[in-house]
């Protein structure tokens, strides 16, 4: 019989996830693993047959009483076989007891609500070419994230997720080959983004704002850091404002996903929402 068994994942093993999500058709971004194993790096499992990686998930927590949970995968030659559904359950016990979300292909999201998942809105990816020079509102002003006291950052950011994640955050915005803008108007933080390199479209993720004014200016000032480059944005539907600024764009629909969970959908401030972080860690 073959010998399976369950273990946390290596950095080495993230970066592999990074080549199954592109198998996948998911467009990852190239240095996302770095940020992802220093969210939790616990919260990484690998199935191994007899030594070979064949399954995964992620089971990241944050705080005290929230989840998320990405990356369910199983290598296509060995589905049907029940060792991704093994891998679910030892990643679904580490988060037991807590909320947890996820961002559900359309093939999945029946399993998901027969596991407790319920569906709270949908993700749209949109893709295209910005158009350049989109300037921000009066008083408004962009400048470079990174040059901001992180503490400042990290309290807008908790604006738009359940649990503070400054352990995600920070090296999300300082990865190789990305760009963070941060958006000031009267000395305080009114929007937030982050371009970051990809196989296919640059990705951005996420956009909050406190208007579409400004995610509009903040959009179009990443998009001209790679001119010759379409970017994606996964546009959560649960902020109408947000769909009609990717319309407004130019900006066309391409792979859906939809936002579950289980237990109460927890409390942030969605019309702030334009742009997910991303589909693996929320």
């Amino acid at each position: 019989m073959p010998n399976f068994e369950i273990t946390t994942a290596s950095a080495d093993d993230i970066t592999m996830l990074g080549d199954w999500a592109h198998d996948e058709g998911w467009n990852p971004g190239l240095d996302d693993g770095h940020a992802f194993f220093g969210a939790d790096p616990h919260g990484f499992l690998i199935g191994r047959l007899d030594g070979e990686p064949v399954t995964s998930v992620s089971v990241v927590r944050y705080g005290g009483s929230f989840g998320f949970l990405g990356f369910y995968l199983t290598r296509p030659s060995l589905r049907g076989r029940g060792y991704g559904l093994r891998t679910w359950q030892a990643g679904t016990a580490r988060l037991a007891g807590r909320v947890v979300g996820l961002d559900g292909v359309p093939a999945q999201q029946d399993n998901y609500r027969r596991s407790g998942f319920r569906r709270a809105w949908g993700n749209a990816r949109y893709e295209g070419a910005v158009p350049a020079g989109i300037a921000p509102p009066a008083g408004v002003t962009l400048t470079d994230a990174r040059a901001l006291p992180f503490v400042r950052l990290a309290a807008y950011d908790r604006r738009f997720f359940p649990e503070p994640r400054d352990s995600f955050l920070a090296p999300w915005i300082t990865a190789p080959r990305r760009t963070a803008l941060a958006a000031l108007q009267d000395g305080e933080v009114a929007g937030f983004a982050v371009l970051r390199a990809c196989r296919g479209a640059s990705r951005i993720g996420p956009v909050h704002a406190d208007s579409p004014e400004v995610a509009a200016a903040l959009v179009s000032a990443l998009a001209s850091k790679k001119p010759d480059v379409p970017v994606a944005i996964d546009v959560p539907d649960v902020n109408p404002a947000a769909v009609r600024l990717a319309e407004q764009l130019g900006l066309t629909p391409s792979f859906d996903t939809a936002r579950m969970y289980t237990g109460p959908v927890p409390e942030f401030d969605r019309a702030g929402v334009f742009g997910i972080t991303s589909l693996e860690l929320g």
